[in-house]
């Protein structure tokens, strides 16, 4: 379960997201809860309120390349808010359940259909090249590939409890790849600020990574 503390932020965080929108606060609470819900369901290690925390101060960061930062920041909010490491539509899932629940806060049609788009869009981790705002959310959800050795190692050990199912051998196969294919593309960020300094410490722990499997 999330702290107290994270909860506090994040609630602040969903507050000023949704202010533009003229939401009330009653209803923005009352609609956090089930976020709440979601995002701390059992075999969920990584793909946790967390992970939206970090994503959302990496948003901050790069919001200058932003077009429609809140669209950016609600699909952040939603973009794993469905998660089942054993299926292949959670993005699809998600960006159904964020249409309907964005719908219920009255937020406009042209904003909903922004955030879809972004949260499908993160299936792939591919922007067009004038997509700002997917590229934005692309580089704050993958951002956890460039951090330190520390929290990447914790990093890599949630991702593999979410995938316990697996069996070892067919998880280091299907892990390794999903890294070649990092590795294999020109960039791995998009935004300028992240191609110049998270690129390399990303590739290099990529690379480690994919060392540390094959060594066993």
């Amino acid at each position: 379960m999330p702290t107290k503390n994270l909860t506090h932020i994040l609630f602040s965080d969903w507050q000023h997201t949704l202010q533009p929108f003229g939401v009330e606060q009653v209803v923005a609470e009352k609609a956090f809860n089930p976020l709440v819900a979601a995002y701390s369901t059992p075999g969920r290690y990584y793909h946790t309120l967390q992970h939206i925390d970090r994503v959302l101060s990496t948003i901050q960061i790069l919001q200058g390349y932003t077009n429609n930062l809140a669209a950016v920041q609600l699909a952040a909010w939603f973009h794993d808010v469905v998660y089942d490491s054993q299926a292949q539509d959670n993005e699809e899932r998600s960006a159904d359940y964020a249409f309907e629940f964005l719908n219920n806060l009255g937020i406009p049609d042209s904003t909903i259909t922004t955030v879809t788009r972004l949260i499908l869009n993160t299936k792939n981790h591919q922007a067009a090249v004038d997509d700002y705002d997917s590229q934005v959310l692309l580089d704050a959800d993958l951002a956890v590939l460039a951090t330190n050795q520390v929290l990447y190692g914790e990093y890599t050990h949630a991702i593999r409890q979410e995938y316990s199912w697996m069996a070892e051998k067919d998880y280091i196969t299907g892990r390794q790849q999903i890294l070649e294919r990092f590795l294999q593309r020109s960039r791995i960020y998009f935004t300028p600020l992240m191609s110049e300094f998270a690129e390399p410490s990303a590739r290099g722990n990529i690379q480690g990574e994919i060392q540390s499997l094959l060594s066993g």
